[in-house]
This record gives C-alpha cells, sequence and structure tokens, in this order.
C-alpha cells in the first residue's frame, strides 16, 4: 500500500439543534477542554469544537438527533479519581466499569446522552 494513516484528526459527537451553549457548560466549564474557533463556512452549520492536548472534539448538530448509547470515544486520562470526584460534584452521573484488565474506567454521558469512555492504565 501506498497510504499512511498518521493520527485521528478528530472526534465528532451529534447534538441536537441550539445545544451550543450545553455543549460549552460540560466540555469547555466541567472538563476544561479548550473551545476553538470553527472556520467561518463551517459556523452556518451550527455545533462548537473544543481541542485537549493534540486533540479535537467536534460537537456536530443532527437533526433528527439520536445519541450514540453504544459507539464512543474513549478518553485516556491522567489521576481519573480526581476527575471522578469533580464530575460527581458537578453533578454527572458515572457508571464504574471494572471489567478492562490493566485499566481504570467508568463511563459517563454528554448532557445530550452520548456515552463517554474515560481511563487510566494501570501500572
Amino acid at each position: 500500500m501506498s497510504f499512511t494513516f498518521k493520527a485521528i484528526a478528530h472526534i465528532q459527537l451529534a447534538a441536537p439543534k441550539g445545544s451550543e451553549d450545553t455543549s460549552r457548560r460540560f466540555f469547555k466549564d466541567i472538563l476544561g477542554f479548550t473551545e476553538l474557533e470553527k472556520p467561518a463556512e463551517l459556523k452556518k452549520r451550527g455545533g462548537v469544537w473544543f481541542g485537549f492536548g493534540n486533540y479535537q472534539l467536534h460537537i456536530g448538530i443532527e437533526e433528527p438527533f439520536s445519541p450514540a448509547k453504544k459507539a464512543h470515544p474513549a478518553f485516556e486520562v491522567e489521576n481519573i479519581e480526581e476527575l471522578k470526584l469533580h464530575l460527581i460534584n458537578s453533578g454527572v452521573n458515572i457508571i464504574e466499569d471494572g471489567n478492562y484488565p490493566g485499566a481504570n474506567r467508568f463511563y459517563t454521558s454528554d448532557p445530550f446522552g452520548n456515552r463517554l469512555e474515560f481511563l487510566e492504565w494501570i501500572d
């Protein structure tokens, strides 16, 4: 083959129309992601983009909207216990899952019902 995959450019999650402010409260204010400027032509479609480390998370508007209950991004974090406490103290429900050998992980949902996984590798 003459092509090579280099990286994932971004992850996209769907959200209902008018959800930009709710997205900001969750992904920026609670999770601490940085909001990114969308290109002018793409702003017309709605949604909002965020960045963390070298990664981007795009929240795109989908009508009719249906949350992803099984398919999900998995975020590797450092100090996962601190993240759990922060989310719980912010009113976010979490679901513990000890079924992945070598990882401490849990699930939650974004404000629109999309599944999110957070994990930290155990040394």
